[in-house]
Parts: structure tokens; sequence; C-alpha cells
């Protein structure tokens, strides 16, 4: 054993292919003083690297997931350890096909080789696999293994020889200690480490080691069943550890991936068996490693049966027997997705965490280039730690979503699918009145938000086909044609939202003027009163955030962003803001009502004295006002392009501003209007951005038609290179494009979900000059307009108002027209609905 230093710059807790990958590349950055500590022997110390099947698809339908996994392969390539076998993801049923023209978009979009190929095709390459069971498959070239533990190995003694990193094996972490909400020091079995900064990657461990901080990693270990059978003569025949694709038998979860003569079968398909931090066993417990549980069979042997169906030949040969069969620990979070970042809990813990080894070495990157500077050059606002709410980080919520999602990671996963389990933790006080109307409630970071609301179904009669009705299930699913019909009624009339999932704070204090000034590009030194949408930048000038600010008083200012990137945003005020101010969180304290349309005036002027006409009350302006006996912060501000007002009460008084709005707003035909139309149909009649969609910090508000008329003279985060951007033509520009023809080849109307990749009209790939391709960000209908508009990312000698293109949805190419080249909404394009 290594003898433990006094001190370090920063301590990085697991030697896995993920803490391996980040001292070599904060050794790369010039990161000296690095200490590497694990507490089981090198190079395998045991956690789930140890164990892994260690193979590679690159095809995931999120964009930042498929970014990370792109550069690992290129590292793990520089390296010499991938070996590329290509890959097949069988269908046995016509429903995983149309998801396997799914993945053809997606490896489109993404510029990933990739074709649906026959049985027959599989058989050229699979000889031992049985066509008559499959219908289809998914092939990709690029595919490949990659020798896990021989890559970290590497890079760790890459950072060695930089003289950057001391490592120090089976040596256990005892405890972190804080001091004033910071990090202090690191105990361990081999004595303390005095250190600010610390780097939890040490896999299904991570929530164990994040606790003694007094922080949380939201993630569980959970088992994945593996066996190696053999030997196999049909593999036997060729040298080399892979020579034959890795098939993934998506209907039945399982894959089987060559080993040698040896072949894995591999299982998601089992029961979620989870397991506690605490109780994995230790290295001197373990007959294996501390993550190979024993083996369970009776969990295992439906799958077997299954893949005996695929591959008869092998798995039904009495003389291949099982020679290696565990239960297999590897981290599961509530939502799929790893955990990266500075804790917003304990300042200098960052996490590393639920990280396969297909994104391990690009997560290494991404984690030290945003250690070093706060500007990785991938997005991370997916993975981001801050994303999590307090409730998504207790144990059973982590239980209930990951017991959920274990079997859909083969499964077929709709762009709007619901989770199930741990519901109705966040309610809005209209929740009550809102199910009496029959809302389809949708979770948003544990809000229940009505998506749409069965009472307004008589309204599909009153406006029929404009309601642009979906016959394919598929396009159909999770969505209804009474968003439309909503919209519409909106539009002529008025509507109602809850817009309880806002994350509200508050920056208060002496320095909170120059707080905000600081965050925000917009002009903040505004009157008390003024409401002001701006966008949030990093120093690069890509955009954090977008989200609008309230000036309420000299030192009182309010946030009000969005559910989703809320604590993300809430954690970059705090980082930001200053010792002179303060940033509170008021999320819980306030709910929101949002009420537009054209009578939007009429209705509110009912309930209040307050002059609340165009000249006394106008657009960007919030004041205090009486609605009978509540006291409303109302803010003349929209979303969905419509005069009105965002309504802001205690949460206590929500149901009775609810209550008194809508039975104000009968005679006025109001009705009460889901986040369907507020986030998708409203937003995109009028080319309104998304953050997280057509925003984030890989794009800058030149490409994105946000340039704002001059830059304000206060210096901001970002401010230098806003101004060069605005000095410099765009390589991409963002543009919305409406569809030409929505008729598949049988006849059925077809419509885009979004994530699709637009093409030229003759089928071409469009890559701007990020080297990006283009494909839809967002894309819904507008129902005013009669039109399903896309929105996307093209090079700019293609953002050409009337440009024909096509858009590649499931398998086949639809007409498309580009429509808007910057922010112009395609409805009302001059705001006069807005402002009246």
């Amino acid at each position: 054993m290594a003898t433990v230093p006094a001190s370090a710059r920063v301590v990085v807790i697991g030697a896995g292919i993920v803490g391996n990958s980040l001292v070599h590349h904060l050794a790369r950055l010039g990161w000296r003083d690095i200490v590497q500590i694990d507490k089981g022997p090198l190079p395998n110390p045991g956690g789930s690297t140890g164990h892994a099947s260690n193979f590679i698809f690159p095809v995931d339908h999120s964009r930042e997931i498929t970014d990370l996994t792109l550069d690992s392969v290129r590292q793990y390539q520089e390296l010499g350890v991938f070996t590329e076998s290509g890959g097949y993801e069988v269908a046995r049923t016509e429903e995983r096909m149309q998801e396997l023209r799914r993945r053809m978009s997606s490896a489109q979009a993404w510029g990933i080789p990739s074709e649906l190929v026959s049985p027959a095709e599989v058989v050229e390459k699979v000889p031992y696999l049985d066509p008559s069971v499959i219908v289809g498959a998914f092939w990709t070239p690029s595919v490949g293994v990659v020798d896990s533990v021989r890559a970290g190995t590497l890079m760790r003694e890459n950072a060695q020889e930089l003289g950057a990193v001391q490592v120090v094996s089976t040596v256990e972490v005892t405890g972190i200690d804080t001091e004033a909400g910071e990090i202090a020091r690191v105990r361990t079995s081999g004595g303390d480490i005095e250190t600010s900064t610390v780097v939890v990657a040490c896999g299904v461990w991570s929530p164990k080691l994040a606790a003694m901080a007094g922080a949380s990693i939201p993630l569980t270990p959970a088992v994945h069943q593996m066996i190696s059978v053999g030997p196999v003569p049909q593999l036997a025949e060729r040298s080399g550890e892979i020579s034959f694709p890795i098939v993934r038998d998506m209907d039945t979860f399982c894959y089987e991936r060559q080993h040698g003569s040896d072949l894995e079968v591999g299982s998601y398909a089992h029961r979620p068996i989870l397991h506690d931090a605490e109780t994995i066993p230790s290295i001197e417990q373990a007959k294996l490693s501390p993550t190979e549980l024993p083996f369970t069979a009776e969990d295992f042997d439906p799958q077997l049966e299954q893949a005996l169906e695929l591959m008869p030949e092998v798995l039904g040969n009495p003389e291949v027997e099982i020679r290696y069969a565990i239960n297999g620990l590897l981290s599961l979070t509530p939502d799929g997705a790893p955990i990266l970042g500075e804790s917003p809990e304990v300042r200098g813990l960052w996490s590393a965490a639920a990280v396969w080894v297909k994104e391990g070495p690009g997560v290494g990157r991404l984690l030290a280039e945003w250690m070093t500077d706060g500007n990785p050059e991938y997005d991370a606002h997916g993975t981001d730690i801050a994303r999590f709410y307090p409730h998504q980080r207790t144990r059973a919520h982590v239980k209930a979503r990951t017991g959920e999602a274990f079997n859909k990671t083969y499964g077929i996963v709709h762009p709007s699918e619901q989770w199930e389990s741990d519901r109705k933790v966040r309610l809005s006080p209209m929740h009550q009145s809102e199910r009496e109307l029959g809302a389809m409630f949708f979770e948003a970071v544990g809000w229940e938000r009505p998506h749409w609301y069965e009472s307004n179904a008589g309204l599909l009669s009153e406006y029929g086909d404009a309601v642009m009705p979906r016959a394919a299930e598929w396009d159909a699913r999770w969505w209804s044609p009474i968003i439309n019909a909503e919209h519409l009624a909106m539009r002529e009339r008025a509507g109602m939202v809850d817009l309880s999932a806002f994350a509200i704070f508050d920056v208060v204090g002496t320095g909170a003027l120059d707080a905000v000034q600081r965050i925000a590009l917009a002009q903040m030194d505004v009157v008390p009163g003024r409401v002001v949408y701006t966008p949030i930048l990093d120093e690069r000038g890509g955009i954090r955030s977008d989200l609008t600010i309230m000036r309420l008083a000299d030192d009182h200012f309010r946030v009000v962003t969005g559910g989703a990137p809320g604590m993300v945003d809430l954690k970059w005020f705090r980082d930001h803001a200053g010792e002179a101010a303060q940033v509170v969180d008021r999320t819980s304290a306030y709910t929101t009502i949002g009420l537009w349309g054209p009578r939007a005036r009429d209705i509110l002027g009912e309930l209040t004295d307050a002059d609340i006409s165009h000249e006394g009350f106008r657009f960007g302006r919030c004041h205090t006002i009486e609605v009978g006996s509540l006291s409303v912060l109302a803010s003349r501000i929209s979303y969905v392009g419509e005069l009105g007002w965002e309504l802001y009460v205690p949460i206590e008084s929500g149901a009775k501003l609810w209550d008194t709005v809508h039975q104000a707003g009968q005679p006025h035909g109001l009705v009460p209007v889901g986040i369907g139309v507020y986030t998708a149909t409203g937003r995109m009649e009028k080319g309104y951005r998304a953050h997280g969609a057509e925003l984030d910090t890989e794009r800058n508000l030149a490409e994105a038609g946000m340039l704002r008329p001059k830059v304000k003279e206060a210096d901001f985060i970002g401010r230098e290179a806003y101004v060069k951007q605005r000095s410099e033509d765009p390589v991409s520009v963002l543009c919305s494009l409406t569809v030409d023809d929505h008729t598949s080849a049988d006849g059925t109307k077809r419509y885009m979900l979004g994530g699709e990749p637009i093409l030229s009209a003759d089928g071409e790939s469009l890559i701007d000059g990020h080297g990006h391709r283009a494909y839809v960000t967002s894309a819904a209908s507008a129902p005013s307009i009669g039109k399903h508009i896309l929105m996307a990312y093209l090079p700019p000698d293609r953002a050409v108002v009337g440009e024909s293109l096509s858009v590649e949805y499931l398998g086949e190419r639809y007409p498309v027209t580009v429509a808007a080249n910057d922010a112009t909404p395609l409805f009302d394009p001059d705001n006069d609905r807005i402002r009246s």
C-alpha cells in the first residue's frame, strides 16, 4: 500500500474506468497534486468496470449520451483497446421494427452509419442464429468491444507519467469532512488528506460516499444478470476475443456476445433486484468481487429459454455448459441518466456516477473540463447532479423509479412516456378542481400537471378537422386532439393554465442588482415593476438558460424559470451571486396561473378594480393587484403569444384564485388549458425557443436568432464571447419548418415528434459549421395555421425561407419547407395580439 499524502488539490475516489479517465484528463489539462484512491487492488479493484461485458452500441435517442459515447469510442481507439465487431439489434415483432426504424432516424441525425437488414442478412454474419425467429434487424458496423480495465490502466499511467497523480490502492475512505458547507478533508484507513475538492467516481458505492459529506447522489446498485457458456464449437473456429457481431435480442431484453470460444448472454428482462450501497459485501466477504453477487438461476431461466429460441445450435448443444454466472451490480438513477457535476449541497464535492463503460472516457473529459473552467465541450443539462429536487434524492423515490426503469433498458420508450411510480408527490392547490375537470396529468419534477382536460372534449366537434387528428397510434400515444382544441379556444376566447411547476427564487440584499446584472445578459437596472426576459450565458457565450426576472424593489428580484431546469438554475445563481446577495428558493411558497387570450382582460377586469388597460398595465410590467380578497402579483408576459398575465399568489391561495378565475371566465368562453398548449402548440406557433431543445451551451444566441439590439454596458458572464458572436456570421441557423405532406406510403398521415433528421430534398445529410447534422429539436402541431411545425438548426446556405427540404420519420421521408430563418413567429408575426 502506498503512503496516503497529507494534502491534495483534488482527491478522486475510484479507480474504475471513470476515475481513471478523469485523472488522465485532469492531468492533460494541467492539474497536479491529484490523489486517486480505491479500496480495492489494482488494476481491477472490484467495481462494475471489472465485470462489464464491455460492448458499445453507439446509437441512442439522446444526443447528449450519443456524444459522450462517440467521444469515448474515439479515446478507446486511440488507446488501441477497441475492437470493432459490428452489432445487430434484432426484432421479433413489427412493433419492434418500428422502433428500429426510429433508431435509424436517430442514427442519421447523429451521423452514425447504420442500416435495416433482413433476417437472411443477419445470418450471413451470425450463422448460428435462427432467422425464422426474427423479422428484421438494425445493423451498426461501428459497434465493438473494449478492454475497459486495460484502458483505465493506460489512462492512469499516463497521468502518473506526467507527475500529476499519486495513486493509493487498498485504502478505504472512512469519512469526508466539511466546514461551512465546503469540502475540508478526506479520512481514510491510511490517514487523512486535507483537500477542498473531492470527486466521487466509485459507481455503486457513490451514495455511501456522498452521504459521508452530508450530500446525496441519487442512484441505486441494481443487478444485471449474465452467464457465459462454452466452449462453443462455432466460436472456437475463429481467433481472437471477438470475430462475430454482437446481437441484442431487443424483444426479450437480452444480448448475446462472443468472448473467445464462449458466448455471454445477459438480461434486462428479469425482476428488478435492487440493493443499497451500504449492503454491498466487502472485498474480504465477496467470493469473486464486491459487485459480482451469487447468481439466482430462477430469475434467469425464462431468458435462457428465449435465448435458446434465437440460437438453438449454440445453447441447445449439450456439450456447451454454463462456465460463469453472476448477478453483477451496476448503477441505476431515477431518470436513467448519469449524475455529473458539483453537488448543490456541498461545495467542492463532485459526482462522476452512474456512468457505463460506453460513456466513461467521454465523461472523464467532460468533467475535467467542467472542473477546470466550468465550460465542458458538451452540454450537460441532462446529466447535471443539480437537476434533482429534494424528493428525487430520497431512497424511496430512487428505488421506485429505478425499479420501474430497469426493464425499460431495452424497452420501447415513447418520447412522452410517463412514469407510473412515486406519483402525486407535488400537487398544486387546484389539483382537486383539475381532477373534476378530467385532467390528464403528466408528471414534471414531481408535479402533476394537466396536459389536457377531458372536460374540453366537446370542443372537438366545434373545431372539426382543425384539431389535426392523428390516426397512427405511435403519433397519438400520450397525446390528444383535445390539446389542439384547447389551443384554438384560447386563441379565440381565453384559456387558463396551471403553472405551479415553475421554479421561483428571489435574489435579495444590497448586492442583488449587481448579482443579476452579472448573471443576466439583459439590462436588469430597470425600475421596480419591470419584467425582463433574459438568456443566461456561460463564459463561452453558450446558452445556460433562459428565464424571466421581475424587479420587485430596489434590492429584490424574483426569478421565474421552468421546473425541469429549476434546480440547475438555482445553483448557477447561488454560485455567481456574490457575498452581498442572497438567493432564496420560493418555489414551494407560490403558485402561478396563466390567463391568456383575447378576452383575458375582460375576465380579469371583472375581478379587480386595478387599471389593467393597455396603457395602465403595459406588456413587460408586473404589479400587485387585488382579485377579490386575494393579493395577486400579476405579470404581463406570455409564452403562448396572447394577451394575458401570469398570476402569482401564495400557494395556500391558489385554489381560491383558480376557482375565482374559472367562474368569472365562463360567460366569456374561458377553458382550462393543459401544458400541451403551453409547452408545444402555443410556443411553436410563436417561434419561442425552449431550453434543452433549441437552447443549450453548445449553441449561441446568434445561431438561435435571439441577438438583442444592443449590448448593455455592464459586465456580465459571457459578455466578451457574446460581443464576438455578434460580429461573426453564424455557422448554424435555427429555423422553423412546416411539413408540406404528411401522407405515408400506406396512406396514413404521420406527425413527427422530435429528434428526426432534416435532409435535403434528395435525402442527403445537412451538416453545419459545427459538424452537427440537422435534426428536429422540437415538433408540434400549429392549429392556428393548420400546419405541423418543426424547429431545426440548418447550415446557413439552407436556412433560406422557401427552401425545400425533407424530414425522415420512421423510415420514410416527408417534404418540408423553411418557413422562418429567425425568431419571426409563423402566427401573428407582428405580435399584435400579445401587445394589444
